[in-house]
């Protein structure tokens, strides 16, 4: 079993601070981009992933995301959805984009067994080097949400 965290920043909040999300998706190849299919189709796969918000900045939301299955612009999509566009995602819905063109979506973490010494092995990847990344750590350290 794998485990997968990832950090962003969001303009908005979706309805719950905690929360599941469970949608039908399907990749459109030509645009490069997922859509939520409002009910199960021939194209669409189901989509879960479990949401957290961490902390309330001062323009922006610190939301620690766990996807349970992997698909195409997943969280993109299904945060979009709910409208909490990610910071700099224009082509999901953000307002603007950040000044070096990047999303504020961050693969934190990948946790999972040995397969021979069956211990845990946790790989965390550092935050971008920005500012506002420098505030999420600060804040995420603070509540101690690891």
């Amino acid at each position: 079993k794998i485990t997968k965290t990832y950090w962003c920043l969001t303009e908005d909040i979706p309805q719950e601070k905690d929360g599941y999300l469970e949608n039908y998706l399907y990749k459109n190849a030509k645009k490069n981009k997922s859509f939520i299919d409002e009910k199960k189709s021939k194209k669409s796969l189901l989509s879960k992933l479990k949401y957290e918000v961490i902390s309330n900045l001062d323009n922006y939301y610190f939301l620690k995301i766990n996807p349970i299955t992997g698909r195409h612009h997943q969280i993109r999509a299904q945060l979009s959805h709910v409208k909490a566009y990610i910071k700099g995602d224009l082509k999901y819905g953000a307002k603007r984009s950040n000044s070096d063109g990047s999303i504020s979506l961050h693969a934190r973490s990948l946790e999972f067994l040995h397969p021979i010494k069956k211990i845990k092995i946790k790989i965390i990847c550092p935050t971008p080097k920005d500012n506002i990344w420098d505030v999420v750590l600060k804040e995420f350290n603070k509540d101690q949400h690891q």
